[in-house]
């Protein structure tokens, strides 16, 4: 298994199926390509200090040390997104949660990756802002 570390990566499988649980989310992805299981992690800075934060990836990535490499598919990306609970949640419990949200990963269909809304045209923002513009009141003193 290797390690996801560029940002573009980590959007990408942002894209794709997640499992929620009490102490993490995991987001999973098919890679195109024929490389090894890739696996990131992430915490947010709501989720307290540095040193919490980094408790939390720690933790994370034990489990993924851990864990059978079975329930994880071939040629897929995954990020664990840790939440403030990882913290005190009983690792035991922890690591059934993920062998469940893999299962769970797995029976999901995958998603299309849709277009953004500058790439599709005029989106109803622009299609708001011309409905503002016409019918505002004149600039013009004449």
């Amino acid at each position: 298994m290797d390690r996801l570390r560029q940002r573009a990566d980590f959007l990408a499988v942002a894209n794709g199926a997640r499992a929620n649980s009490t102490a993490f989310v995991v987001q999973g992805r098919r890679r195109d390509d024929d490389g090894p299981i890739r696996i990131g992690f992430t915490v947010t800075k709501k989720n307290g200090t540095a040193t919490e934060r980094n408790r939390i990836r720690r933790r994370l990535r034990e489990l993924v040390k851990r864990l059978d490499v079975i329930p994880m598919r071939p040629h897929h990306d995954y990020v664990l997104v840790g939440r403030r609970a990882a913290l005190h949640r009983d690792f035991a419990t922890m690591l059934d949660d993920l062998r469940q949200a893999l299962l769970r990963l797995d029976r999901q269909p995958t998603k299309s990756v849709k277009a953004f809304s500058s790439e599709v045209g005029a989106g109803p923002r622009q299609e708001n802002a011309s409905k503002d513009k016409d019918t505002g009141p004149s600039r013009n003193p004449n």
